[in-house]
């Protein structure tokens, strides 16, 4: 009794994991862990002491937060709840670490995500879209069609500069990503801040080539300052992805497109790649994803017609 006494609270442990974590792990990830701690863990599970964690209390947990997570009583998204479940299991790890016996089983605990419909856009509205991308040479229209015919992230798209393009071998560098995350500096308030960081991955620094129709119409840049954004044109100024992805569906009411997110985009070309005859390692490569797996499973989505053309294919054997 006097050594269960002894043992840590599970909100000490995992403000020290934190701290411990913010040195590992990219900004976006911290305040994304940090507001999962003070919103959700710590409320829930910080007066526990580590030591009686046990699968009961964390399934009990997350069962919470599926069901009136959210401040208005309603529950959490599936993914949202998966994240926080993996932080805990984090915390865990650490606490077993530093020689704390954690009795929880977290492979009894599953939280199944529904896998969303992702929207790719048909054949007719892709050429809808690309009449309206064509009708001029903006910044903007151009750093769509950068998405849509070479797969580029809408936060990749937004942090490109002049230095990311190299004119002489014809392709685009992926170094950067832009994103806006709370600001965890302004103490009480809900106030964001854009950050532009390594992409989210090592596979995602890559090297893209550019199509030859694309490498003509970014000529115009060629002999601009490196550190010129592409969406701008200007080195004090830069295009966030919130308002990007407002002028993206700006494009798509006037061409009386159905509304998707810019990430269809993205979709839309892994899709018409696998439908042009690309092997998947080249397209993964492409893409910037850990494995080809990745790439055919969330990001290739086979239409009606294209599946009736490949059954077409199939021919009597006599």
């Amino acid at each position: 009794m006097k050594e269960q006494e002894n043992q840590p609270l599970f909100e000490m442990v995992g403000v020290q994991w934190l701290q411990n974590a913010k040195l590992q792990i990219k900004e976006s990830s911290y305040v994304k862990y940090a507001n999962f701690l003070q919103n959700h863990i710590i409320p829930e599970l910080g007066h526990i002491p580590v030591c009686e964690l046990n699968t009961d209390v964390v399934g009990t947990f997350v069962k919470k937060q599926l069901t009136s997570g959210r401040r208005d009583g309603g529950g959490l998204a599936e993914k949202t709840v998966k994240d926080m479940l993996a932080v805990v299991k984090e915390i865990c790890r650490y606490a077993t670490c530093h020689g704390i016996n954690i009795p929880c089983c977290f492979e009894l605990i599953k939280v199944r995500c529904p896998v969303n419909e992702v929207k790719v856009l048909k054949e007719q509205e892709q050429r809808q879209l690309e009449k309206i991308l064509l009708s001029d040479e903006s910044y903007t229209k151009t750093g769509i069609l950068l998405s849509l015919y070479m797969g580029l992230r809408l936060g990749e798209v937004c942090a490109l500069t002049r230095e990311n393009i190299s004119y002489k071998r014809e392709i685009i560098r992926v170094r950067r990503t832009m994103q806006r995350i709370q600001d965890l500096d302004q103490i009480n308030t809900k106030k964001t801040k854009v950050i532009v960081t390594e992409p989210k991955s090592i596979s995602s620094i890559r090297d893209i080539p550019i199509p030859s129709f694309l490498m003509q119409r970014i000529q115009s840049m060629r002999y601009l300052p490196d550190n010129v954004y592409f969406l701008s044109g200007k080195s004090d100024k830069f295009v966030e992805p919130r308002n990007m992805e407002n002028i993206f569906k700006r494009y798509l009411r006037e061409g009386k497109i159905a509304e998707v997110n810019y990430h269809a985009l993205r979709h839309t070309f892994a899709t018409r790649c696998i439908e042009s005859g690309f092997d998947a390692k080249t397209l993964s490569e492409i893409l910037g994803h850990s494995n080809v797996n990745i790439t055919l499973n969330r990001y290739v989505h086979s239409s009606l017609e294209q599946k009736r053309k490949n059954m077409n294919k199939l021919t009597l054997c006599v």
